[in-house]
């Protein structure tokens, strides 16, 4: 498409990425929102890697020809890195087996392709060779924290529609980017790759619009909470009470705190520890000014 190797399909996923992020950029300004950093950052990513996967390569790029693998690699890999990391955080997954924290995961898939792609592209000159050398390992491991993810939030027991909905959403997405390395090997084909990558995105996207949603349908029940902020005389405007007052995450156990759910229980609804529920209570009773459960629902339950 307009005499580069970028198919319409890249180029129309390109510009809706860049739309999403834009709006999402402006939108967290004018809301003073600073909760979705992350998913900027993530944004960005996507924009960048349809952009250098889509362009890439051309005959004409000034330097070695493989530099331009490396260039888009190294956005592929950073991008599905982050994807990993954004998940880790959404469901505050410390490690899973074997020690596959993000920062281990990086730099599996860094050492694989430092060993397995480039070591190879130098000895053996095909770059073909190289791909498959890096893509199988590499697929393994994705394949297996698809598994893994799948098998840590699929235990899910009497939860309610918004996170059945968050649970399906980042499965569709997490499969998606683990699914990267094995379109890799299947062969080059442009519109299927990077069709199944952009839909990691705008799964993403969805959670990020519901979590939202939710958040504004549930605003009555944190208006005594909302209230003791404005009490303080911290002068915020509502969203940025809403954003900066309390995590996102806060904000979901501060919820379910006010529907009586115990520590146990929460933590099932969102696949975290029950201790992790406690130390995200203690951060919340601390903020609100109270020092126990007991003390925060006498102040906020109506």
């Amino acid at each position: 498409m307009f005499g580069t190797p970028m198919h319409w399909t890249t180029f129309f996923y390109l510009l809706l990425d860049m739309f999403i992020v834009l709006f999402a950029f402006f939108q967290s300004r004018w809301l003073k929102h600073n909760n979705i950093n992350r998913f900027l950052i993530l944004g960005f990513l996507f924009v960048l890697y349809n952009l250098t996967g889509g362009l890439l390569p051309i005959e004409n790029f000034p330097g070695p020809f493989i530099v331009q693998y490396i260039i888009t690699y190294g956005v592929a890999i950073a991008m599905c890195v982050y994807v990993v990391h954004y998940m880790y955080n959404e469901y505050d997954i410390v490690f899973l087996k074997f020690h596959l924290t993000v920062s281990n995961i990086a730099y599996y898939v860094l050492g694989c392709f430092l060993i397995l792609f480039l070591l190879t592209y130098f000895l053996t000159d095909s770059i073909d060779l190289a791909r498959l050398y890096f893509s199988v390992p590499v697929a393994v491991i994705c394949l297996y924290i698809c598994w893994a993810f799948f098998k840590k939030i699929s235990q899910q027991q009497n939860s309610n529609s918004f996170f059945v909905r968050r649970t399906r959403l980042s499965f569709i997405s997490i499969t998606c980017i683990g699914l990267l390395p094995v379109l890799t090997i299947i062969g080059d084909y442009q519109w299927l790759t990077f069709s199944v990558i952009n839909i990691s995105f705008f799964a993403i996207t969805a959670m990020e619009i519901d979590r939202y949603l939710y958040l504004l349908r549930n605003k009555s029940k944190l208006n005594e909470v909302l209230d003791f902020y404005r009490d303080k005389k911290e002068k915020m405007l509502l969203p940025k009470i809403l954003n900066q007052g309390l995590t996102r995450r806060e904000i979901e156990i501060a919820l379910s705190i006010l529907d009586s759910m115990t520590y146990k229980e929460i933590g099932e609804e969102l696949f975290i520890a029950e201790n992790t529920v406690s130390k995200h209570a203690s951060n919340i009773f601390k903020k609100t000014d109270v020092k126990n459960r007991t003390q925060f629902l006498n102040r906020f339950k109506r």
